[in-house]
């Protein structure tokens, strides 16, 4: 099943506090922040944080974060190796799961990065059973390795 007409949307003060009640799958706690965690976050990282609110008509279905232009302490030992842009956070509400908007977030972020002029997408996951990987190599991402973060790096390249 697809998603009918999501789309993305700005927090505001009119629902943040929506936003702050969404919540993943007990299993998937382990594996993302919640919501109130990365809106903490993009406030005190405003100058690379991109929250936005997946919906689908009034609901809010989903939350997804990117970052733009940021130096990873993995590409340390790489020359002149370029800042980073890509995926922050995802959460797809419980009831929510299994109908593209995941993937539809993703596809945002990406074309997001392409109209900053960015020619690549970075995601880092938490590895374990039950968790995001096989969602994000299905997407094209390759797993490059690990940060120093115990977490996988995945870089999917966007093209020109």
């Amino acid at each position: 099943m697809t998603a009918s007409h999501p789309r993305l949307e700005k927090v505001t003060p009119d629902n943040v506090i929506a936003a702050c009640r969404l919540e993943v799958a007990p299993e998937q706690r382990k594996f993302v922040s919640p919501v109130a965690q990365s809106l903490a976050e993009a406030y005190v990282h405003p100058e690379v944080a991109w929250p936005r609110l997946i919906c689908d008509g009034e609901r809010i279905v989903g939350f997804v974060m990117a970052f733009f232009d940021v130096s990873f302490d993995y590409d340390a030992g790489v020359p002149h190796a370029p800042p980073r842009s890509g995926l922050w956070r995802l959460a797809v509400a419980a009831g929510e799961q299994g109908r593209g908007y995941g993937r539809f977030a993703v596809g945002a972020v990406n074309e997001e990065i392409r109209r900053r002029g960015g020619r690549r997408s970075t995601v880092t996951w938490h590895p374990g059973e039950g968790g995001p990987e096989e969602f994000y190599l299905r997407l094209g991402y390759r797993k490059r390795g690990l940060t120093e973060d115990g977490e996988y790096l995945g870089d999917l390249d966007l093209g020109a």
